[in-house]
């Protein structure tokens, strides 16, 4: 049995159960568009990450953008992408396990579903899937291009796959995977554009191999939030799987850009909604908003407009702030809005998302209620 949503459609920001996770509409919409202009001036395309926000709904507001479809990490998002109307999905990691590589060639009767591989046996175990299902599978080589995680080196061994691919029945080569993942979080801009030289000259240098053995890369996808900007203006890469940029979160705010100050290249447009439960002291307040409700891998959430106050602690129901220092200190009863450390295992703890339009002004409504239709997807 789901659980009910924790606002209507139309209600005041005021009747929205806590903690709830809250989507400032109009921030939202800015960063898509942002990100849509960014992208269309810099003559590459975008193919979001789905991972972070786990809803169709989401996706097609993107493709409404111009996006050309999605990026997955598992089959099941894949599924709940295609089910929601996304016609063009790229499972941009390894897929292992007959069950899912039957799904996965079942869903490409429905839309086009392409996957990665980093080793030869994949060829065949993706080619025997897709014979049974009478399909074609588009399939990329993913190489390792400085994250030290699944993929290939650049090279020869890209070039021992790709022919592997362009030799099998029913797969058709599509290109590279080079996503750096740990290069979206480096704090520097010239920490950041170092580690992404480095992915660049080495996807060049396999993008080169495999053109002078007759091999075309439809497809050299990457880049993150963090760095997008550097491979837009690489001249190698031609997809941009950029996803946090749609929410952002309070880790990606740690970056800094080139003079000091943070990245704030997109807005914060994605909060845990949480209410004041207990005030022990002048000191603290306490929120009913623990680990269940904001996920804190890349640190603590950080309260929103209310200078001096910072989240000092969690438990699976609680939240615990300081404001010693803050001048309207919040009562009990009263709402917080919380900036998530990161908001993609933040997503996957709620059922729903509650689309606010005018946010921070006393004219706030609920103009959306959608499903995170995604969550749970792990297989």
């Amino acid at each position: 049995m789901g659980m009910n949503p924790p606002a209507v459609t139309g209600a005041p920001l005021s009747e929205v159960d806590t903690p709830a996770l809250v989507v400032d509409l109009d921030a939202f919409e800015r960063n898509l568009d942002l990100l849509a202009a960014t992208v269309a001036d810099a003559g590459v395309k975008l193919r979001p990450h789905a991972k972070m926000h786990k809803s169709p709904w989401v996706a097609l507001r993107q493709i409404e953008r111009g996006a050309v479809g999605v990026c997955c990490q598992k089959v099941s998002e894949a599924e709940v992408m295609v089910a929601g109307g996304v016609s063009d999905v790229l499972v941009s990691n390894q897929v292992v396990g007959a069950q899912k590589l039957a799904k996965l060639a079942k869903l490409n009767h429905e839309a086009i579903v392409r996957v990665c591989i980093d080793h030869i046996d994949a060829v065949a175990e993706i080619s025997a899937a897709a014979n049974a299902e009478g399909v074609v599978i588009d399939t990329l080589v993913e190489i390792d291009v400085g994250a030290g995680r699944c993929g290939v080196m650049p090279g020869g061994a890209a070039l021992a796959l790709a022919q592997a691919i362009a030799g099998a029945p029913h797969l058709t080569f599509g290109g590279l995977q080079a996503y750096h993942g740990s290069a979206q979080h480096l704090r520097t801009p010239e920490q950041r554009k170092t580690a992404i030289d480095g992915a660049i000259e080495g996807t060049a240098e396999t993008v080169k191999l495999l053109a002078d053995n007759d091999l075309n890369c439809a497809i050299v996808g990457g880049a993150g939030t963090g760095t997008f900007e550097l491979e837009a203006a690489s001249g190698v890469f031609n997809e941009l799987q950029c996803g946090s940029y749609a929410f952002m979160d309070a880790d990606y705010a740690r970056n800094k850009v080139a003079n000091g100050e943070p990245f704030d290249t997109f807005e914060h447009a994605l909060f845990v909604r949480a209410a004041v439960m207990s005030r022990p002291s002048e000191q603290s307040a306490v929120v009913d908003a623990g680990h269940k409700a904001c996920a804190i891998d890349s640190g603590l959430p950080v309260p929103w407009a209310m200078a001096g106050a910072d989240m000092t602690g969690m438990s699976d129901e609680h939240g615990v702030i300081d404001i010693t220092t803050v001048n309207e200190k919040p009562e009990r009863g009263d709402a917080v809005l919380l900036i998530p450390g990161h908001c993609d295992p933040t997503i996957n703890l709620h059922d729903w998302y509650v689309g606010v339009r005018a946010l921070h002004t006393p004219d706030a409504r609920v103009e959306h209620v959608w499903p995170v239709a995604a969550r749970g997807a792990l297989f």
